[in-house]
This record gives C-alpha cells, sequence and structure tokens, in this order.
C-alpha cells in the first residue's frame, strides 16, 4: 500500500537523524555548545580534585594507542606481502573516494529536484535520455479519445512523439472557451498533453479535474483553463502556451495544433443535408451517410512546426478517432496532406475497433480508407486515387478479435458493429491490412493502448528493414 505524504512525514520526525538535525536549529546551537563546554571544565576539574592529570592520562592513553598500533601492524607486515597490504590500502581509499562521488552526486543533483519521496528515480531518467530519447521519431495526426489513447501506450517506446491535433471542436468546454474568448479549443490539446505526462504527478490529475458546480465554471476543466490563461499571457501564442503546460506535465514529447485558424467543419449528407459545426455532425448524421465534410476558412494554413514535424518523421501515424470529426479535419488543413505524401516516412492507418452511428454506419476498412485519401488537398488531390492512397499510408492497422465489448448495441436505432476487413478492396488501393488482436479488454470500442503501441512499433522496425526509400512523385516535388 502506497505511504501518503503525511505518514512519510511523521517517519521522517521519528528517525534519530532528524531529532538530531532539529537540535541544530538557530538558537540552539550556541547553547547546546556552552553546555557541552561547562560539564567538559567540570570534568576536568573533578580530575585535578582527585589528583589525576587529565593532560598526562590523555598523551599516557595515546602513546599506548599507537604502540599497540605498531605490534600489530608489524604482525600484519609479517604474514602479509608489501604489495598485498598496498592492493588492500588502495582498493580501500578508492571505495572510500567513490561513496564520497556518490554521496556528492546525490546531493547537488538533489538540489535541482523538489524533496519528494515519489520523485522518479534516477536511473529512470538516465535510461530516458539515454535510450528514449533516441528512438524514432513519430508523427500522430488525430484528435478525440482515440488519439490520447493511443499516446498513453506509444510513450513507452519513444520520447520523439509529436501529436498533431485538431481545432474543429465546438462542444462542450472547449466550444464555450472558444466562443467567448475566441481561443482555439484546448480540449483534445489537453488530452494529448496528458496521454503523454508523467502519470504520478499530482499535476497530471490536476489538468484532468472537471468542475462539476459554481457559475461559469461546471463543466469546465482545469486543463482547459490553465491552457487558455497561458495563450493569453503570451499574447494568443498557442504553440508556445502549449509548450509551456507539457513541461509543467513533464510530458514525453510535443503537441502541436495542425492550424491556427479558428476551424468550423462543415458536413454536406447524400441527402443533400448540409451541417455546420463539429458537435452538430455527428448528432445531425444519424440515419443518414456523409457525402463530403468541407471547413471554413476554405483554406485553413497549416502550422509551420506541424509540416516541419511530418517530413522529419520516420514513423507516421493517422488515426485512430472519429473519422470525420477528428483524423480528416487535419487532412483539410492545407499543407498537412501534401507533406506526408512527401514525407519518406513510413506511414501507417490505424482503423476504428467499431463503426461510429452518426459517422461511419456500415463502413468497412476500405470505406474508412478511401474517406481520407478522398478529402486530401492540395497537390495529393490531384494524384490518380491508388497513388494517393498509397502516398499517404502504406499499411491499415485492424483489430483481428472477435467478440467486441457491446457488438449490436444500438444508439437512436443505429447499431454498433466490429468494422469489417474486406482486403480486396483495399489490395486495389495498395494499402496493406495488418491484422492484430488490439481490442480492450476493460474500455468498450477502443483499442489497447499497449497492444496497439507494440504492434505499431512490430511494423514499424519490420518495414524500416525491408522498405527502400521510394522516389518522389513528381506532382509533389517542390
Amino acid at each position: 500500500m502506497k505511504k501518503s505524504k503525511t505518514d512519510t512525514k511523521n517517519a521522517r520526525r521519528g528517525s534519530l537523524d532528524y531529532r538530531l538535525k532539529s537540535m541544530a536549529l538557530p538558537g540552539l546551537k550556541r547553547w547546546i555548545l556552552i553546555v557541552v563546554i561547562a560539564i567538559s571544565i567540570i570534568v576536568f576539574g573533578v580530575l585535578l580534585l582527585l589528583d589525576v592529570h587529565p593532560v598526562e592520562q590523555i598523551l599516557r592513553f595515546i602513546l599506548r594507542i599507537l604502540q599497540d598500533t605498531k605490534s600489530v601492524l608489524n604482525e600484519i607486515t609479517q604474514y602479509l606481502p608489501a604489495r598485498i597490504n598496498g592492493i588492500v590500502i588502495v582498493t580501500l581509499g578508492f571505495f572510500v573516494v567513490l561513496i564520497s562521488i556518490l554521496r556528492i552526486l546525490q546531493l547537488v543533483v538533489g538540489a535541482y529536484f523538489p524533496d519528494d519521496a515519489e520523485r522518479e528515480a534516477i536511473t529512470d531518467v538516465l535510461y530516458k535520455r539515454k535510450y528514449k530519447d533516441r528512438e524514432p521519431k513519430i508523427v500522430v495526426i488525430g484528435g478525440g479519445t482515440g488519439l490520447s489513447n493511443l499516446l498513453n501506450g506509444l510513450k513507452r517506446h519513444t520520447n520523439n512523439i509529436t501529436a498533431i491535433v485538431t481545432v474543429g471542436d465546438d462542444g462542450g468546454s472547449s466550444g464555450r472557451l472558444r466562443q467567448q474568448l475566441g481561443v482555439l479549443p484546448p480540449g483534445d490539446i489537453r488530452n494529448c498533453i496528458t496521454a503523454l505526462a508523467d502519470e504520478e504527478q499530482l499535476v497530471t490529475e490536476l489538468f484532468r479535474y472537471r468542475f462539476n458546480s459554481g457559475e461559469g465554471l461546471e463543466g469546465h476543466s482545469f486543463g482547459n483553463l490553465f491552457i487558455t490563461a497561458l495563450c493569453a499571457i503570451t499574447n494568443g501564442d498557442m504553440i508556445q502556451a502549449v509548450r509551456t503546460a507539457s513541461k509543467v506535465l513533464k510530458s514525453s514529447g510535443q503537441v502541436l495544433p495542425s492550424t491556427l485558424d479558428a476551424l468550423t467543419l462543415e458536413a454536406i449528407f447524400t441527402d443533400g443535408t448540409f451541417v455546420s459545426g463539429e458537435s452538430n455532425i455527428t448528432h445531425a448524421g444519424l440515419g443518414k451517410k456523409i457525402d463530403k465534410l468541407t471547413c471554413l476558412p476554405a483554406k485553413p494554413v497549416a502550422t509551420p512546426e506541424a509540416v516541419e514535424a511530418i517530413l522529419n518523421a520516420e514513423l507516421i501515424v493517422l488515426g485512430p478517432g472519429s473519422l470525420y470529426t477528428s483524423v480528416i479535419p487535419n487532412i483539410l488543413v492545407d499543407g498537412i496532406a501534401d507533406a506526408i505524401c512527401r514525407s519518406e516516412a513510413c506511414k501507417i492507418y490505424i482503423c476504428n475497433v467499431m463503426t461510429q452511428p452518426g459517422e461511419t454506419t456500415d463502413y468497412t476498412v476500405s470505406d474508412h480508407v478511401l474517406a481520407l485519401v478522398e478529402h486530401a488537398r492540395g497537390d495529393a488531390a490531384a494524384l490518380p486515387l491508388k497513388d494517393r492512397a498509397s502516398q499517404l499510408m502504406q499499411a491499415v492497422l485492424v483489430n483481428d478479435e472477435d467478440g467486441a465489448i457491446g457488438e449490436g448495441e444500438t444508439t437512436n436505432s443505429e447499431a454498433i458493429k466490429l468494422v469489417r476487413i474486406d482486403e480486396d478492396r483495399l489490395a486495389e488501393l495498395g494499402v496493406e491490412a495488418i491484422r492484430k488482436p488490439i481490442l480492450s479488454d476493460s474500455t468498450y470500442a477502443h483499442h489497447d493502448p499497449v497492444r496497439l503501441a507494440r504492434s505499431i512499433m512490430l511494423w514499424f522496425f519490420r518495414s524500416k528493414r525491408k522498405v527502400k526509400p521510394r522516389g518522389k512523385t513528381p506532382i509533389l516535388s517542390k
């Protein structure tokens, strides 16, 4: 059972080290010293009264010790050669020096960290810096719960993670902050930062805290308010605000908005219905099928940091997440799709485990892939369908495990089903299907973060060994 900070503090107070240090508080030290000196004087005087000369007795005692020590050393040298004595003495000296250096390092390093019993072990810090910082550069593109779930698994493998997040959310706490203060919706950004953060930190739980009452506060999460406040302090610089929040939470990577433009999603359904606003699309789509997704402004500009991260990535992961409200909105941003196509990274799409009522009812895996490909903008849109698909992704990771929790349940008369794998149609698009058992045993309709991350990394390392660098398509060359 984990000890509380109160128990730890009480244990420290009961220790001998604490009691001795408490005696050395300012004001006590001089009086304790005076008492010790006074007692010594009294003892010295008593010995003189008894005709015992303390100085003479002390000198005789020291001489006897030195004589005894000399005789012992003479006996030792008779049995042990000088070389062995030298080795023993050098080893002893080296051992003392080593302990002293370790103690000095402990004191110096400890001065830079809070005196917290739950502090991360120095061995874990060294491991992260030596190994995890050298792991592949991974860019994950998406939004919503699916993206944060994936990041929670990937941070176990590398610190070089960049999460590119959609900013089209207009509901809940994020929507209210966006409408009232004109900031980019911080909800998905906050989820990603906390997913990459140190789970043991109290501040991580603080970022996740949501107010249940209070006029004006009810429904808001502390993390959303914190990021919004940082954005105001940095004169509207959301990227700097997110970087600061990531430092506070000791996140294993960086989080970037796909665009700094205020994005409003618009959906056109096959029956001609038009809906504006991300929070309205899923509800309006029940019993319908989305034909096309657009946005306002018509050509939102990608953040330069996001484009640079994609071009420098070794692995690009699309999804998982709500197809039309979390993943595709990033592809609509001008520059994101082109950067993905130009990148020489390994690219994989994570298909959702279950269909989502209002967005992907009865969709197969290839339907998900086609929706992504058809919404790609920029020069990528001019490529033939198969070339466009293979440039956006080389493979799609799909769940290959039956018996999903809640399969067959309905939401407003629409059945929730496992996404069906149609490999023949995927092969026509030039996309490989990677089948893995990645279903969560505890969370309904979600991937297991550990299984998912392990499957992605295994595919990446295998692909990296066998896939040669591809030549860039002329239409995409700059």
